[in-house]
């Protein structure tokens, strides 16, 4: 048999990493193993972590990791199979169960990850000659499900009402349509005014469909959206995710969504530390909060009283810049990740601080006092 080749598709790589390079914004895997309370170790350095979605701490919960070992040792590693051929541990239902009681809706049904979820329920919503208004800030597992649908797509400008309903009133009478937004932002940390784009909604027929995933478990926001995605691998600490809404359309997700039909079902260990996970917010409500005031604590030592979230961005512009600020905390033990293009728009480059119920003050006061000297050394001083 012939050698492959593969000299043009390296070569024509290579230059394409180069100019991402120019850029800034080539992506480089570091290894990092994760320990509890927040604490990694990062090339053999113990750094303290606020770059983690883990906002409850719940992922080195006793009670998650004991859950998810008993269920490995009785059901094994791995699904075997896709949930509608042999994969569907009992485990999934009970999840399901608990998912849809705790989002109030009645019923859900549980995917391979968040990603997964956004891109088969929006194409078992929406299809071609159907309309599709979504906020331009929406995650990219939102922009893929709306691309993958066929259904012509609008972007509105963002937590914009007037923006989503300008365009919502263009929809044709004979299609559908659906309105897409976060709950939480993932890259901002702000709220989406959620109320009132329900209104506007209901105003013109449409659909709404919402991604919870970095407001579960911490952000208590009114959400009248009948169907309603989140993860299982942020506050809860696991893996996975979920599309909670009408009994029918969940059960339309079984043959429709196509990241569900063709993707092997969860580990029966995620599976149980996820279940054990819903059960350990439940008991320990005030987990959210403490996530919560941390992440205002912080706000308010850097200047900032718009925190709404376990996210706060501080924006450095050019990628160089957060970068090098990024360097500057690890020197001095903190792990925060630069956040640059194409996740965030150009010239939006920032570092991304999310906040654990696991974090304590100490830390938090030093971090603030290293962030004000980083903004200051980049002429960005409060």
């Amino acid at each position: 048999m012939a050698q492959k080749d593969f000299t043009d598709i390296d070569a024509i790589s290579a230059i394409r990493l180069a100019m991402l390079e120019e850029r800034g914004i080539r992506r480089a895997l570091l290894p990092t193993e994760r320990l509890a309370d927040g604490r990694v170790l990062r090339g053999g350095e113990p750094m303290i972590s606020f770059s983690d979605n883990d906002y409850l701490g719940l992922s080195s919960h006793p009670r998650v990791i004991a859950a998810a070992i008993e269920a490995t040792r009785k059901y094994g590693a791995g699904a075997g199979a896709a949930r509608l051929i042999t994969g569907d541990n009992p485990l999934n239902e009970q999840l399901e169960a608990k998912i849809a009681r705790m989002k109030r809706m009645p019923a859900a049904r549980v995917f391979g990850s968040g990603y997964l979820a956004n891109a088969g329920a929006i194409p078992a919503l929406v299809s071609a000659g159907d309309l599709i208004v979504m906020d331009e800030l929406c995650h990219a597992s939102m922009h893929a499900g709306a691309r993958l649908s066929g259904a012509r797509v609008q972007t509105f400008a963002h937590n914009n009402v007037t923006s989503a309903a300008h365009y919502l009133q263009q929809r044709d009478a004979t299609s559908h349509a659906l309105l897409l937004t976060e709950t939480v932002f993932s890259m901002d940390g702000d709220l989406a005014p959620l109320e009132q784009l329900a209104e506007i909604a209901s105003q013109t027929g449409a659909w709404m469909m919402t991604d919870d995933a970095h407001g579960f478990g911490v952000v208590d926001q009114k959400n009248p959206a009948p169907i309603q995605m989140g993860t299982l691998s942020k506050a809860a600490g696991a893996y996975g995710g979920y599309v909670a809404g009408p009994a029918n359309f969940i059960e339309l997700l079984t043959s429709r969504a196509r990241t569900f039909v063709y993707a092997t079902g969860l580990p029966p260990g995620v599976l149980a530390a996820a279940l054990e996970a819903l059960e350990v917010m439940e008991v320990e409500p005030g987990l959210g909060a403490k996530a919560l005031g941390n992440a205002r604590l912080f706000g308010s030592l850097i200047g900032r009283n718009d925190v709404f979230s376990a996210i706060v961005p501080v924006h450095y512009g050019e990628a160089a810049i957060a970068m090098a600020a990024s360097a500057t905390l690890a020197e001095q033990g903190f792990l925060v990740t630069a956040i640059r293009p194409p996740t965030v728009p150009e010239n939006s480059a920032r570092l991304r601080f999310t906040f654990s119920a696991k974090h304590v003050e100490a830390d938090i006061r030093r971090l603030a006092a290293l962030v004000l000297k980083t903004l200051a050394d980049a002429g960005q001083a409060k």
